[in-house]
């Protein structure tokens, strides 16, 4: 293949290779058909496959997000996941994925933490891999991003990173290394700066990225990431979006006289037609091996099946399971609207979503199940209902005309959804001078008046019954976060009086252009009710105290959890902790289900029976959960992420940049490190969670003196204790015995195994610790011989059995400490 790529590019003018090298537009690639060449389609995961196109004509599988992927600790799980969006890639005939996002959670106020892994960087890199696996398993590319250090969201474009090169190579390019050398076709290079250099123009992305991990793939920018000619200096290969950018006719002048290498540029082509040939994009070379795809119920059952293993039971007096109660108080607004997945860029539209209400109601049809609202959560605008809007002809949906400068309706359609996005150049949306949403609805009226909220950058008026009511326009000030601007855009509430019947409304926007280019938001939608709230919580108080069993479902909200901001609360939002409290203070039976996508804080968390983190769980959620309480299935999950117990003790709290620099000045000491170190207790550790029954770890066996070059095996039995069948994971931590020199975390994750038995039996699992877990970096990967302890458990702090180990050292840079192993084995 390499002769046959080889002899194409040589064939290419330096401007059709140039021309390779910046997107076609904003999701695709520039096509040549005089090689053979098709464009490649590029699109956001990584909760679903969306396409070009956003869009509910088009819908998408909804699959749990990363955290809750993750906190199954299970590789062969979350490779399922990442097959069920490849099969998912191939049915919207999408090339590329950009996913997995594999940054750490360096902090719980990340705001895009829902979208990465976990805080630990072992666990991070062997559960990335497996999802690359998945989906490079159907010949579609997966993209490892944001390369590197790209951990928060406050000023993403612009901060510096400041980290240590230790804590970049033990923490955060640790994450990248395997996935990266296992195979990853693309790499995703980050808006910030590292140590004073911006992603695209990093030395990274030459070493470690490419001369040492060996990495073959392309790596392509974030959106807009690229900003200048030097970066094309650098291993960037991939300009999106396009057509427009920093490279194209400045990069061939910059070649013709000498600034840029032909070589730099030959090789991007390279790698270009390296990866269309992978995907199948380039005639003439046989793509990469693939799978047949999975059917559509197939992809469903792995996103219940996913939220059910990721599903981490916090804690449980045995009020869980649930059996057959009679009646269920089911209290909450995610409880009917559930969080399924966190706001941003990755977000898909699925056909359908099952709440946690929907599930009740299908897992238990006898017995007496309410809902009630119990505590606004909502802070901006939530679509209006499927069903409670039509065109003026009665069909489902609205009608929407799209009008040129002119006034000129150049493109009528009806649409089901009441937020219109664009985010391509032939955008209907993008193009048009204004856009009119006509549609008649029956309002849910307070007091004899309707509110109904305007979404979008724009000029706005609307008329109720041909009366127009309201007029104003929607700006976003010049300090917000440019996708902010596209993704939660600027909006008003407009009230006014109602009858009961159903009124005729006409929504007429002008839009205004953004910061980002050829991308658009406009719609109508629900603002939260205004209801008094100690009344909202009285109701649910009286639903719980006659019912048998009560179900609280509490959230964060699209304000709390989303791309382009950090947060700056761990709180639930609105008043639902005091909802928690008055519930279950009137029933016994209460069970909590905690519906976000990063860590939380739960104060009354020693006043309720029973607690289950289901982080966002993709469109299956209700089902799933259903299966949980009832005791058909098991809660499968181990957190991740340390849960905080309040915020004052939180080590690594810093998201915002001074004077454009973040410093990481925690160094190693991230996550369950932190926590360690500080001597602080959260609410649950990093690896908790419980199941359905009990184990007892009967005995372990390690070598004693390890190979300084091959995994150390470690062999745990251990027996299911308990009345019914169940999982764990099984943990080894490392600590260093002997005294050291080197700064080290008090424990440190080596390796972890999924146990699976039925009651009564035993289960040996084996767990490969790699010969990187006992280095550290300094200026080259070295080992400090002495004594090491090997615990065994269930978490980082539930630790219940040891063996020492004496390690050898080896001579300093050793090609041979990173050894490919699976992250767990049984």
């Amino acid at each position: 293949m390499e002769d046959r790529i080889r002899a194409l590019r040589n064939s290419l003018s330096l401007r059709e290779k140039v021309r390779l090298l910046t997107g076609r537009d904003s999701w695709s690639t520039a096509p040549l058909a005089s090689i053979g060449l098709r464009s490649m389609v590029l699109s956001d995961g990584p909760a679903g496959v969306r396409g070009p196109l956003w869009d509910e004509r088009s819908p998408s599988v909804n699959l749990p997000s990363p955290t809750a992927v993750a906190a199954s600790w299970d590789p062969m799980m979350v490779e399922r996941v990442g097959a069920a969006l490849g099969s998912e890639a191939v049915r919207k005939q999408v090339d590329v994925v950009l996913a997995p996002t594999i940054n750490i959670q360096r902090t719980p106020y990340g705001g895009r933490h829902f979208e990465a892994f976990s805080e630990d960087p072992l666990l991070t890199g062997a559960v990335a891999s497996h999802y690359v696996r998945g989906i490079q398993s159907f010949g579609v590319g997966a993209t490892v991003k944001h390369y590197v250090a790209n951990d928060s969201e406050t000023e993403r474009f612009t901060v510096d990173v400041r980290v240590s090169e230790r804590a970049l190579r033990e923490v955060y390019l640790a994450a990248f290394e395997r996935p990266v050398r296992d195979g990853s076709w693309l790499v995703m290079s980050a808006y910030n700066s590292i140590n004073g250099a911006t992603a695209s123009e990093n030395p990274l992305l030459t070493t470690p990225l490419n001369s040492e991990w060996g990495f073959d793939g392309v790596v392509v920018s974030d959106w807009t990431a690229v900003r200048s000619l030097e970066s094309a200096r650098h291993p960037q290969d991939l300009v999106m979006p396009g057509p427009a950018g920093p490279w194209g006719a400045a990069l061939v002048e910059a070649v013709e006289d000498g600034r840029i290498p032909i070589g730099a540029i030959d090789r991007k082509v390279d790698r270009m037609l390296t990866l269309a040939a992978r995907v199948g994009a380039l005639s003439g070379i046989e793509p990469a091996p693939r799978r047949t795809p999975l059917s559509g119920p197939e992809v469903r059952e792995v996103a219940r099946e996913a939220a059910v293993a990721g599903a981490v039971l916090l804690q449980n007096d045995g009020t869980l399971p649930l059996g057959a109660p009679g009646s269920i108080a089911v209290i909450g607004e995610a409880a009917r609207s559930a969080r399924t997945q966190g706001g941003g860029s990755a977000t898909v539209i699925p056909a359908m979503v099952a709440s946690p209400l929907d599930g009740i109601w299908a897992q238990w049809p006898e017995a007496e199940v309410s809902w009630h609202l119990g505590a606004v959560v909502q802070g901006g605008l939530s679509d209006l209902d499927d069903g409670t809007f039509t065109t003026a002809l009665g069909d489902p949906g609205m009608t929407v005309r799209y009008r040129d400068a002119a006034g000129r309706v150049f493109l009528e359609e009806k649409r089901r959804a009441s937020r219109i996005v664009g985010f391509d150049t032939d955008s209907p949306l993008v193009v048009a001078d204004s856009v009119e949403l006509e549609f008649r609805w029956r309002p849910r009226s307070e007091g004899g008046r309707a509110r109904l909220g305007i979404a979008g950058l724009a000029d706005f008026s609307i008329a109720v019954d041909g009366k127009v009511v309201a007029d104003g326009e929607l700006r976003t000030g010049p300090d917000d976060d440019h996708a902010a601007a596209v993704l939660h855009p600027p909006a008003t509430v407009v009230e006014f009086p109602v009858a009961d019947d159903d009124v005729s409304v006409a929504v007429r926007l002008h839009p205004v252009p953004g910061a980002i280019p050829d991308a658009l938001s406009l719609g109508v939608g629900l603002p939260p009710t205004v209801r008094d709230a100690d009344e909202l919580i009285a109701e649910a108080v009286a639903a719980a105290t006659t019912a048998e069993v009560a179900v609280v479902v509490v959230s964060t909200s699209s304000e709390v959890e989303s791309e382009g901001f950090d947060r700056s609360s761990l709180s639930l939002p609105g008043r639902q902790d005091e909802l928690v409290r008055a519930v279950a203070a009137a029933n016994p039976r209460t069970v909590v289900v905690v519906n976000s996508g990063a860590p939380v804080l739960l104060p009354w968390r020693h006043e309720v029976p029973a607690i289950v983190a289901t982080w966002f769980p993709g469109q299956e959620f209700g089902h799933a959960l259903a299966g949980i309480l009832s005791g058909d299935d098991e809660p499968g999950g181990r957190l991740p992420v340390t849960w905080p117990d309040d915020e004052a003790t939180v080590p690594v709290a810093e998201t915002r940049p001074v004077e454009g620099v973040l410093a990481y000045d925690e160094g190693i000491h991230v996550g369950s490190r932190a926590w360690l170190r500080a001597g602080a207790a959260p609410a649950y550790p990093f690896g908790h969670g419980l199941g359905y029954t009990a184990w007892t770890v009967d005995a372990v066996h390690a070598p004693e003196t390890p190979s300084p070059d091959r995994p150390t095996p470690v062999s745990v039995r251990l027996t299911n204790s308990g009345r019914r069948a169940g999982k764990t994971v099984v943990q080894v931590y490392l600590e260093r015995v002997s005294p050291s020199t080197v700064d080290r975390p008090v424990r440190w994750l080596g390796g972890f195994a999924v146990a699976s038995a039925e009651a009564g039996e035993a289960a040996e699992v084996h767990v490969a610790v790699a010969p990187r877990a006992f280095e550290h970096w300094d200026g080259e990967w070295r080992r400090e011989p002495g004594e090491y302890a090997l615990r065994v458990g269930f978490s980082v702090t539930d630790l219940v059995a040891s063996i020492a180990i004496s390690v050898p050292a080896i001579d300093a840079g050793s090609e041979a400490s990173f050894s490919v192993v699976a992250g767990a084995a049984q």
